[in-house]
C-alpha cells in the first residue's frame, strides 16, 4: 500500500512546479481526444499556427470535480472546436494547464485548474 501511495504522490505536481503563470495562452483548435482520469484528466487538441498543426495536451482537474463542474464525458467528441485559456509548461512544450474551455456557442467550462489564480465561475 505504501507503494502504490508513494506512486501517487509523485505522480501529482503543483502548478507552479510545470507551468508558468506568466505565460498565459488563449488557444482554438479541434479536440482530438478527452481521457478522464486522475488526479488530472486531459484534452488533446490540433492547433493551427502559420500553417502548422500542432497537438497541444490540456491539464484540467480530476474527472470527478469536471463533473461537480458540469461536465459530462459526452461533452467532447473528436472534432469539438473549442477555446482553451490556460498558462504554458514551463519546459516550453505544447502543454497547458486550462482554466476554461469556451464552446463556439458561448458555453464556457471551468476547469479545476490547480493554479490558485484561476477562474472558478
Amino acid at each position: 500500500m505504501a507503494t502504490l501511495l508513494a506512486g501517487t504522490l509523485l505522480a501529482h505536481h503543483s502548478f507552479t512546479a510545470e507551468f508558468d503563470q506568466k505565460k498565459p495562452l488563449k488557444l482554438t483548435g479541434k479536440v482530438t481526444e478527452m481521457k478522464f482520469s486522475n488526479p488530472h484528466s486531459w484534452i488533446y487538441i490540433d492547433v493551427e499556427t502559420d500553417g502548422k498543426i500542432v497537438n497541444w495536451a490540456c491539464e484540467t482537474g480530476a474527472a470527478n470535480a469536471l463533473i461537480r463542474r458540469g461536465w459530462k464525458r459526452t461533452d467532447l467528441p473528436a472534432g469539438t472546436v473549442l477555446v482553451v485559456d490556460g498558462w504554458q509548461a514551463r519546459n516550453g512544450t505544447a502543454t497547458l494547464n486550462v482554466s476554461t474551455v469556451t464552446f463556439t456557442d458561448g458555453r464556457r467550462l471551468f476547469a479545476g485548474s490547480s493554479n490558485e489564480s484561476a477562474a472558478t465561475k
